[in-house]
């Protein structure tokens, strides 16, 4: 995430030591108790900033959930909004500390997605298997007919979350350049997602 970055050198920290403390014992590490809701922001604190410790450096846990607000890529919203106008199922799976407030800025793009999946209130979270079934299951009920892995396109910025979808059969496509990950997709669901015109509704 870019605003981790901008945190990391703002603060003279290694770069990718926030991305190296969320892989470390991801099953178990602070992060990961957070997104479970296992951990209120306190403890968190306390926990995340107890392993940068162990590793020699010094960070503030309240920078780090600050960054977490980060920034919407606009190439992305208008890639979403070209799979929904041509009617195909799309659902989210977020790693969050909290559910998602409806009210916002956010909401014209929530409702963008047939389903949301949030770590917070399944008590599971990404890479964990279970979290990427329920949502296939979820988005299943959404539209009345069953969606296996295979039919799906999943994309993320972390690889350590791709791996696993990966393994249950989904397309995956890592997100580092948002113009190169759109066209990785385009070419996946047949038709352009850059503002060209695509195919009609249907589902």
């Amino acid at each position: 995430m870019t605003a981790f970055a901008a945190y990391e050198r703002e603060a003279g920290l290694p770069e990718g030591l926030i991305r190296q403390l969320n892989s470390t014992d991801p099953d178990t590490n602070a992060w990961a108790r957070f997104e479970r809701n296992e951990l209120d922001v306190a403890g968190f604190s306390k926990a995340f900033e107890a392993e940068a410790a162990a590793l020699g450096h010094r960070l503030e846990a309240s920078r780090v959930l600050e960054a977490l607000r980060g920034e919407v890529r606009p190439a992305m919203v208008a890639a979403i909004r070209r799979l929904r106008e041509a009617g195909l199922p799309l659902g989210m799976v977020s790693n969050n500390v909290s559910p998602m407030e409806r009210g916002g800025r956010m909401d014209d793009i929530l409702d963008l997605f047939d389903v949301i999946v949030e770590s917070s209130v399944e008590g599971v979270r990404k890479p964990e298997p279970e979290i990427y079934l329920r949502a296939l299951d979820r988005l299943s009920e959404a539209v009345g007919r069953r969606i296996e892995a295979s039919d799906c396109a999943y994309l993320d910025d972390l690889g350590i979350n791709l791996k696993p979808a990966r393994a249950l059969g989904f397309s995956t496509i890592k997100v580092v350049d948002p113009d190169v990950a759109i066209a990785e997709l385009s070419a996946l669901v047949g038709f352009p997602l850059d503002g060209a015109a695509g195919p009609g509704p249907g589902r």
